[in-house]
Formats: structure tokens, C-alpha cells, sequence
């Protein structure tokens, strides 16, 4: 993921400004300046911001104490206090003829932010500290059995990718869901401030605008997730049909009842988003063309920024320069032994310009291998964009930004990991390309779904129809209507279940990695066409191609100073997000699909 902050315009970092909270106060008279003028002047401020608040952001994220906490809630609402002020200046030029890219910046500076801040200095105090409470609560958050026996979010992620026991499973959901009790409090004051700077602003509540962000107004975007999702849904509908018959298979109908819905500790993840770890049990053709590729990083024992090297290796073929050396410098690619970080993977560019870095604690699995080079496609694009203005420093829209390493993750085909050493056979019979196909699937298409609700559950939440009196109930509601997965354990509203998943409490918008999971294979389609290669779509890998590699570069510099759809266009040659394409790169795996359930009852 792309780091985003909590107080920022459109989803870019800021730096230092020597302005204070008293200094927001705006008069309400005819500006004196145009409007291309006060955009000048807010790309020079933004600019001054951008550092610092990046500059706290990572080191809360990676040395969460009492003291770090402190510095990032203080630059915080020192920045609110500056977008406060400039959204409020920037509503005085609604109704002027303008340029499209003086109208353009100006919309983004208003209705872009992941969150704002009422007009007053306590509020603007209180949630800053709210904000940054949740988002260290969670980092530093702890299951333990007892005083001298814990584990951190981490070491529960990597236990729940490895065991196939239902009770330690079990424990482990268990366990880590109980950080999340008491930001239930906290969350919802959080829904109560931002949602009055929202109104300040001119919606309705945050989650309006948030879709504002997208380029067409709130009631357009949802239709349009709800068009994208009926296009792949049958395709998951199969899948889950087939999973739960294999769970089954293993854990016994009585704890996988073969008419309802999947235990959702069981799918080899956290929060049952991506089923990738339990591909072991689902497995189509037993030690067909087994891309070990675990195997091959443990034997010639890559270092994590050995790892790394490969992902940017890849960029680089495409004809993009080689990371600064600031970025091997500065990145957190390890834990450390001697203190709490953010684990999460998220990739940073902490002066607008060239101080790219990503955060990880990276492990030798291929898994972290596609989540590395998922991070650098942020970083390249973030590098691509830094001639813009500083308010088009971004992407098109989240999905993109999440899009672009995705893409690059499709082109690690059995040929692309055979000639960069990572597996000693690029054989592909169909039962090999049927196995990798099902790898595939049970991250990206089982994915889908939980990318969609946890926006639409914030949403209800913003908007009221989700009140705190069933938070968690609407949670579970929304899972079991998209996913088919259940809780293993009654919940109650004394849970908070939503807080155990990072996103929520680090207040960063979901619906990108639904529509990145799109994205992806519109892009790749396009850039294998680019790079003139002829046959399926899952075979193509743009690795080396200098034709693809350009086409790219030339979306990823628009950054933000168009609308998404003119930039989906230079690529795709369509201003329509359509998933065609990733119907497409799975029709081998809806066949064999098909055939498996032909016998079974699918559904929920």
C-alpha cells in the first residue's frame, strides 16, 4: 500500500510550515488573488507541509512510543489547521469561470481528504489524538497467553498462515481480535469529529467525500462498484463453492457445513481477505510444476534487500532508473529487535521528490517477494509524478496507485522466475497452468469481495445507517452478503472486530485495492499488447519489454492533474473501468471450477 495520512489532501504526504491553529483564520471578504495564484501559493505551503508530516508518520510507524505519538498528533493538527484554512479560501472562487487545471486543483484541495478536521482548535486537538491512539493501539497491539508469553500482529499472521489445526486457528482469530475492544470508544468519537469537518466542508459526511474523490459524485461510484462486482462475482461464487468442499474435505462437514458460510479463521489469513495459505489443501494437481519458490529464497538465502534488488531488477528492465541510495539507507526492511513498528508493508515518498522508501519486515516467502514488488510500483509511480504541481502529485485515483505493482506481480509468470534463478523449471502443462491459476485465484478473486465492504461499512457508519449500537453486527452482516464467511465464535457488540484489520483504525480508504484488483488486468492487458506478445493472457510477462515500459511511464507522469478516465485512456484506450480482462486471465481456472462443483450445492 501506498502510505496515507490521516489529515492530508487527496492520498499524498506533506512536510514542515512554520504556521500555527491561530494562524487559520480566514477571512470571508472577495479574495485578493486569483485563483491560479492561490493554488501557486498552496503548492509552495504544501510543499513546506508534505516533509514534516511524513517525517513524524514514519517515525511513529516505525518506533511507536509515547514520544513519537506525541510529535505525530502535533504535526497533525498543526496541519489541520492549514487545510482548514486553504479548503475554506479555496470555497471562495466556487462559481468562477476557471481553467480545468486551476477548477481540478482546486477540487482535489477541497474534496480529497481522507479526513478533516472540524474549525476549532479542541476538536482539531482531539482527533488528531484520537487518530493517532487507534493507529498505535494497533501497531503495538499484543495476543497474550500470558505476562511472558505474547505474540504481535505478526507473528499471529505468520502462525495463521501456517497451521491447518482448527482450535490453535482458532485461538489465534480469537486472541488478536481482542486489541480491537477498546477502540471501539475512540471510533466512534472519531466518526462523530470527522464527520462535522465533513459538513464544514460541503458533504454530507465523510464517506461522500470520500467517493468525491473519484471524479463523479457518490451515487455514480457506488453504482459503479456495484457494476464491476456483478462482473467478477460469479467467478468467486465458484470458488467459494469449491474452497468450502475442500475445507470440508479436511477440517469435517460438521465444523464446515457445506450449506453455509465459511469459518473465517480457517482460510489461511487473518482476516479471510486473501486464501493464498491454504492453497496446500486446495491444490488441483498434487506436485504438478510446484513453483517452490520459498524453497529457492531459503536455499540461496536472500537477504531482504537481496529481495528487494529482484523487484527493482524488474522496473529497471522496463527502462525506469535504479532507487536511489537514500532508499536502501532509510527503508525499514527488517524488524527490529529493540522496539514496536508498523509491520504493515507501505511504500513512502517523504519530500514529494526522490526520499522513496517502504516499510516492511520482510520474511523469506514469495508471498513477501509480490508484496515487495507490489511496494516499488508505488514508489516508481510516486518518482513518475514529481515534476507535477504538488497537488497533482498522486495518482489518478487510489485504485491506480495500488494497480501498478499489482500489475507488475501478473508478469512473475513460471518463465519470468525461471530466468531470474527463482525456479529451475519454466515447464507449464495445463495441469501446471491449472495449479498456478488456482495460486492466483485464491488471493486475487478471493480478495474481491472483502475489498468492496470494508468502504461500504464505513460508508453506513459516516452516514448513520450504522450506528455504534451495531457496529459489529453490520460488520458481520456485510461479510456473510459478500464473502460467505462467518464469525467461528458468537461476537457481540462488546467486539469490535473491524479495528482488527489495520485499515480501520489507521483510517485508510479500501475501495483502491477493490478497484486495483480491476485495474490490474485492464493494465496488464494493455501492456502486454504494448510489449507485442500473442497468446493468453496469463502467460504474458512484460519483463524487459522497453515498449511496455514507456507506455506505462507515460500514465504514471499524469499523476493527478487529470481526470482518472483520460488517464486510464492513454493506457487502455477506454475511459471505462472494465474486468473483462480478469474474467479473461482466469477462463482455464472457471472451467476446471465448474466441473469440480457440477455435483455440489454452491451458495450461502
Amino acid at each position: 500500500m501506498q502510505k496515507l495520512f490521516i489529515l492530508i489532501i487527496a492520498t499524498s504526504l506533506l512536510g514542515a510550515c512554520s504556521q500555527r491553529p491561530n494562524d487559520a483564520v480566514v477571512s470571508a471578504a472577495t479574495p485578493t488573488e486569483t485563483a491560479q495564484q492561490f493554488i501557486d501559493r498552496v503548492n509552495t505551503e504544501y510543499k513546506d507541509w508534505w516533509r514534516e508530516l511524513n517525517a513524524a508518520g514514519w517515525l511513529r510507524a516505525t518506533y511507536i512510543n509515547e514520544d513519537s505519538g506525541v510529535v505525530e498528533a502535533l504535526a497533525n493538527e498543526r496541519y489541520a489547521a492549514w487545510h482548514t484554512a486553504k479548503v475554506r479560501e479555496a470555497m471562495r472562487y466556487d462559481g468562477q469561470d476557471l481553467e480545468p487545471g486551476t477548477r481540478r486543483a482546486l477540487e482535489l484541495l477541497k474534496g480529497g481528504a481522507l479526513m478533516v478536521a472540524p474549525d476549532d482548535d479542541a476538536k482539531r486537538k482531539e482527533l488528531s489524538t484520537i487518530l493517532t491512539d487507534l493507529g498505535g493501539m494497533y501497531g503495538a497491539g499484543r495476543y497474550c497467553r500470558s505476562a511472558d508469553d505474547c505474540l504481535d500482529g505478526n507473528e499471529l499472521e505468520l502462525r495463521m498462515q501456517q497451521s491447518k489445526d482448527y482450535d490453535e486457528l482458532l485461538e489465534y482469530w480469537v486472541g488478536w481480535r481482542e486489541i480491537a475492544k477498546p477502540m471501539r470508544a475512540k471510533y466512534e468519537r472519531f466518526v462523530e469529529l470527522s464527520n462535522e469537518g465533513a459538513k464544514e466542508f460541503g458533504s454530507a459526511d465523510l464517506g461522500e467525500l470520500w467517493r468525491k474523490k473519484y471524479d463523479m459524485s457518490p451515487q455514480e461510484f457506488d453504482a459503479e462498484t456495484a457494476r464491476l462486482w456483478e462482473q467478477v462475482k460469479p467467478l468467486y461464487d465458484e470458488l467459494h463453492c469449491h474452497v468450502r468442499a475442500k475445507l470440508g474435505e479436511h477440517y469435517g462437514v460438521d465444523k464446515v457445513p457445506q450449506d453455509g458460510p465459511i469459518p473465517a479463521h480457517l482460510l489461511g489469513n487473518m482476516w479471510a481477505q486473501e486464501w493464498g495459505f491454504i492453497y496446500d489443501l486446495m491444490e488441483p494437481y498434487p506436485g504438478v510444476s510446484d513453483l517452490d519458490v520459498d524453497a529457492a529464497l531459503k536455499a540461496k538465502n536472500y537477504s531482504p534487500q537481496e529481495m528487494v534488488r529482484s523487484a527493482e531488477d524488474f522496473y529497471v528492465s522496463l527502462g525506469m532508473e535504479r532507487l536511489p541510495d537514500s532508499f536502501w539507507e532509510r527503508s525499514q526492511f527488517s524488524k527490529p529487535a529493540d522496539r514496536d513498528v508498523v509491520c504493515h508493508a507501505s511504500a513512502w515518498n517523504l519530500d514529494g521528490e526522490d526520499d522513496l522508501r517502504i516499510k516492511m519486515c520482510i520474511k523469506q516467502t514469495y508471498d513477501e517477494l509480490r508484496v515487495i514488488y507490489h511496494e516499488l510500483g508505488h514508489n516508481y509511480y510516486q518518482r513518475a509524478y514529481n515534476q507535477q504541481p504538488m497537488l497533482f502529485r498522486d495518482g489518478a485515483n487510489g485504485g491506480f496507485h495500488e494497480a501498478i505493482g499489482d500489475a507488475v506481480t501478473l508478469s512473475m509468470t513460471p518463465e519470468y522466475l525461471a530466468e531470474v534463478g527463482l525456479v529451475t523449471s519454466a515447464a507449464q502443462s495445463e495441469q501446471a497452468m491449472i495449479n498456478r491459476q488456482m495460486q492466483q485465484a485464491l488471493d486475487k478473486i478471493a480478495f474481491l469481495p472483502f475489498g468492496k465492504l470494508i468502504d461500504e461499512w464505513r460508508w453506513r457508519v459516516f452516514a448513520g445507517d450504522v450506528t455504534p449500537e451495531n457496529y459489529n453486527q453490520a460488520w458481520w452482516d456485510l461479510r456473510l452478503k459478500y464473502q460467505g464467511v462467518a464469525p467461528p465464535v458468537p461476537r457481540s457488540e462488546a467486539d469490535f472486530d473491524p479495528g482488527a484489520k489495520y485499515h480501520v483504525p489507521g483510517n485508510v480508504s479500501y475501495t483502491r485495492y477493490f478497484m486495483a484488483r480491476i485495474l490490474q488486468f485492464q493494465f496488464q492487458r494493455a501492456l502486454c499488447e504494448a510489449a507485442g506478445f500473442e497468446g493468453p493472457l496469463n502467460e504474458c510477462s512484460i519483463y524487459g519489454s522497453k515498449e511496455a515500459g514507456a507506455k506505462l511511464t507515460a500514465m504514471l507522469e499524469t499523476g493527478a492533474s487529470v481526470p482518472w478516465q483520460d488517464t486510464l485512456e492513454k493506457l487502455t484506450g477506454t475511459r471505462e473501468t472494465d474486468a473483462s480482462a480478469i474474467i479473461d486471465y482466469f477462463a482455464p481456472l472457471m472451467v476446471y471450477l465448474k466441473e469440480q462443483n457440477a455435483d455440489r450445492s454452491c451458495g450461502w
